[in-house]
């Protein structure tokens, strides 16, 4: 037995992210796995970090909701090889959630894993998908 959500619902659970996270997040890649949740202490060094629009996410269609404009750091923070991200809210301090950064496989996938200090980095592609169909 499971629960099903209609596509409304689930669009609606997914565009409450973007409210309770508020405008102009901040995004911060990350070394190393992610935290067990949002509320530990970060992990890892920070390698890059953006500044995110102030419409920062799509308004969600079909249970998903996809980033919106460009997420760019154009001078990285640190060398090193990305392996989680968190977004805060516009405090830098409220993480309001995180997953794997990386390749193929990945929750979020940038043009680099591997930073070098002083390098530009864009998120590539970063889909939120609300389950319960």
């Amino acid at each position: 037995m499971g629960v099903q959500m209609s596509v409304a619902i689930r669009n609606a659970m997914l565009d409450g992210i973007e409210t309770i996270t508020g405008t102009s997040p901040i995004l911060k890649v990350r070394t190393g796995p992610k935290p067990a949740n949002c509320a530990a202490a970060d992990a890892g060094s920070v390698l890059a970090t953006v500044n995110l629009p102030a419409d920062w996410m799509n308004a969600a269609a079909l249970g998903q909701k996809t980033k919106s404009g460009t997420w760019q750091d154009l001078i990285a923070d640190d060398t090193g090889e990305a392996g989680h991200f968190r977004i805060y809210q516009s405090d830098g301090v409220t993480c309001t959630f995180q997953g794997s950064y990386g390749e193929v496989g990945t929750d979020m996938i940038g043009d680099s894993v591997e930073f070098n200090a002083g390098q530009t980095f864009t998120v590539i592609t970063f889909t939120l998908i609300a389950g319960n169909a």
